[in-house]
């Protein structure tokens, strides 16, 4: 099994047609992922590896049943793309672009909740389930279907835990990067809940950074909903105060946004602590 995505996920592509559009989707098609549609204003009628294109996403859906989006749109486009996911019946949609608006995020997130659709992102690598369904840009070289779930806040440091779990003969279940914030609607929490549920998962990867208290709520979920072992990396142990650590919401603004806060608090919930990727190899080795 997975989570979030499977073999039965119907992928529609937004932006199928610009130059990432088009990479992304064929490396998703070559991963196995059943891309069913794409949407392009103006484009309709056009094929791209085999999928059609559409003006509009309520028609693609209509056509298609296509259940899940990812927009490979500018930051400037990626409300309008949500939104227009949203209202036009997908469940579940992917948003990939940086430097979003907050405003324009919160009007992502307040529809998506009020239409009951799950959202990951902005700024998120998106998410695979190795050798079933990839809806993201992970790097295939990094991926085998296992045991492993993986949830980070960054998606380079995914691909940097991934690549040294498939040097040691470890696969994930699911590999999901949540985005850069400072707003989310999936988050820590809800994947090491999903991550729980998911009878494929034996361990669960924990990928922290500065900023924000998600990490202390993971840690609350930890200790009180969870059984399965989860290892824990939180970066930033050096970042200073006040200062913006490569995403929006790696910024340490009070004392419960710390590296050492957040990992004393992961380590009291029972969560071990690694301190680097090969940590997360030796831990995972003594939990299997």
């Amino acid at each position: 099994m997975s989570v979030l995505v499977s073999r039965q996920t119907r992928v529609l592509v937004q932006g199928i047609t610009g130059k990432v559009g088009e990479y992304q989707t064929a490396v998703m098609l070559k991963h196995g992922t059943t891309v069913v549609a794409g949407v392009t204003p103006g484009k309709g009628g056009a094929v791209v590896h085999g999928v059609p294109v559409y003006d509009f996403v309520r028609e693609a859906v209509e056509d298609t049943e296509a259940n899940a989006a990812i927009a490979f749109v500018p930051a400037v486009s990626a409300r309008g793309a949500a939104l227009e996911a949203i209202s036009a019946g997908i469940e579940f949609a992917v948003v990939t672009a940086s430097n979003v608006p907050v405003r324009d995020t919160m009007d992502i997130l307040n529809a998506a909740r009020a239409n009951g659709v799950r959202v990951l992102g902005p700024d998120t690598p998106g998410l695979v389930a190795p050798g079933l369904c990839k809806l993201g840009v992970h790097p295939e070289r990094f991926l085998r279907m296992g045991t492993v779930g993986v949830v980070s806040r960054s998606g380079a440091l995914s691909y940097e835990v991934c690549k040294h779990l498939v040097e040691a003969g470890l696969g994930q279940s699911s590999v999901v990067g949540i985005g850069g914030g400072p707003l989310w609607d999936l988050d820590q929490s809800d994947l090491l809940r999903l991550f729980q549920a998911d009878p494929q998962t034996e361990a669960i990867v924990l990928l922290g950074e500065v900023g924000g208290t998600m990490e202390h709520r993971a840690a609350k979920v930890i200790r009180e909903e969870m059984n399965k072992p989860v290892i824990a990396l939180v970066v930033g142990r050096s970042a200073p105060h006040g200062r913006k650590m490569g995403h929006a919401g790696a910024i340490i603004s009070g004392p419960d946004e710390t590296a050492v806060s957040k990992i004393d608090a992961l380590k009291a919930s029972g969560a071990l602590i690694a301190r680097n990727p090969l940590e997360v190899v030796d831990h995972l080795r003594g939990v299997s």
